[in-house]
């Protein structure tokens, strides 16, 4: 599985939204702090890109060498409609300010110095050093995953319903009546495996690892077919 760091990062360069919480800040809009870009450094700090007006724009700008204490939330939500659709949460709190260099017209770009992170997700909810965050490396699918999911759900959900026959064990409690009215929908893809929700009678998650950890998108091709043809024999 995925380490916490792993799952921090992945989610932190994912298209997941986001939003900069800093204290004093409380008349500020949410949506004036949500950065416009974001990504990581080589030492592991998160550069935000903000609108120049920005309320977190000002604030870092007056806090000047001052620490300027703040929190960025991502929230990741399912690409695909299921119930209870929120797969996770990272905080990631340390020191705001500007970063060298990093302004151009219409747009300020912010430095956050991560001095303690955490995540909280479909895995379990787990803290970060920020040295784990800084040499951690993001899920090689996870520019994909979204674009995959609903793929995977649009066109081929028999395939992905038909998964639900490798379960053996897990899948007993529900009737063969529940069974047939159970919705299957992946809800999450990494390069260990795909984790399908199934909501009918009773809703759970089931996870189903490839033979091993794939690279590309060429790969889990290979791996996606493997777990289909295995529930079709």
């Amino acid at each position: 599985m995925p380490s916490a760091a792993e799952r921090t990062r992945t989610l932190v360069q994912s298209t997941c939204s986001a939003v900069l919480i800093i204290p004093g800040l409380d008349g500020a809009k949410p949506y004036q702090l949500m950065p416009d870009a974001r990504s990581v450094g080589p030492d592991g700090e998160v550069f935000l890109a903000f609108s120049a007006d920005s309320p977190a724009v000002r604030a870092a700008t007056h806090a000047q060498d001052d620490e300027l204490n703040a929190v960025l939330e991502v929230t990741d939500v399912a690409p695909v409609s299921v119930p209870h659709r929120i797969r996770g949460r990272a905080w990631l709190s340390g020191w705001l300010t500007r970063a060298p260099g990093g302004a151009e017209p219409g747009r300020t770009t912010l430095r956050l110095e991560v001095g303690e992170a955490c995540v909280d997700d479909l895995w379990g909810a787990e803290s970060v050093e920020p040295e784990d965050f800084a040499t951690a490396a993001a899920d090689p699918l996870v520019e994909h995953e979204a674009e995959l999911l609903q793929h995977l759900h649009s066109a081929h959900s028999a395939e992905v319903q038909s998964l639900r026959g490798l379960l053996g064990e897990r899948a007993a409690g529900s009737s063969e009546s529940g069974a047939a009215g159970t919705v299957a929908v992946p809800v999450a893809l990494d390069r260990f495996g795909l984790r399908v929700r199934f909501a009918g009678v009773r809703c759970f998650d089931a996870r189903f690892d490839f033979p091993e950890p794939v690279r590309n998108v060429n790969e889990l091709r290979f791996a996606m077919h493997t777990l289909f043809d295995a529930a079709a024999g």
